[in-house]
């Protein structure tokens, strides 16, 4: 098989979530610098890997391949709006193997329950955005071993992941942006 980089992309707040209660991304959490640079990366990306909620709530305007997870998948189905896959049914390297035969770049860009499947497969670069300052009470985690309290970064680093120099996208905005790529050797 040809090779297939797995790119996650999350933007957090100071508490590591990335939606509200009702799982929608709160107006903290939107910034337009993060976003272009979210836009430039889709662009790079041969297929995007999300949840169904995401999927249904981020229209597909520009027509990119997607995945989307969902159990109502009978275990990878092509549909007219992208392959549905439940991961229970079959496995990663199978389903990707039927949808990006030639390899490429997989974006994930979540929600929650497909960056904690990622964690599990592995990751090639983990783009964690920091919207510092910003608190979302009774928000959706990142990662769901941040409901205990752990930071994003400290699951990534237990992952073997290091992050690269970070990077400011918006300094008045306060965003800004570490890349985490496993450590020499690992994946």
């Amino acid at each position: 098989m040809s090779q297939v980089e797995i790119h996650g992309y999350a933007i957090v707040s100071d508490n590591d979530c990335i939606a509200d209660a009702s799982g929608h991304t709160p107006e903290v959490l939107r910034n337009d610098a993060d976003w272009a640079y979210f836009q430039a990366e889709l662009n790079m990306s041969a297929v995007t890997v999300l949840g169904r909620f995401g999927h249904e709530a981020n229209p597909n305007s520009k027509g990119r391949l997607r995945m989307i997870l969902s159990s109502s998948s009978p275990g990878l189905e092509r549909r007219a709006d992208g392959w549905w896959w439940d991961p229970a049914k079959v496995p990663w390297g199978e389903a990707i193997r039927i949808v990006l035969p030639a390899g490429g770049r997989v974006a994930v860009p979540g929600g929650r329950q497909v960056f904690d499947l990622f964690l599990k497969i592995g990751y090639d670069a983990f783009h964690l955005t920091r919207a510092e300052g910003t608190h979302v009470p009774d928000g959706v985690p990142v990662f769901s071993e941040c409901r205990a309290g752990r930071s994003a970064e400290t699951i990534l680093s237990e992952r073997e992941l290091r992050p690269g120099e970070p990077r400011v996208l918006d300094a008045a905005g306060r965003i800004t942006l570490a890349i985490w790529r496993p450590s020499t050797g690992n994946r």
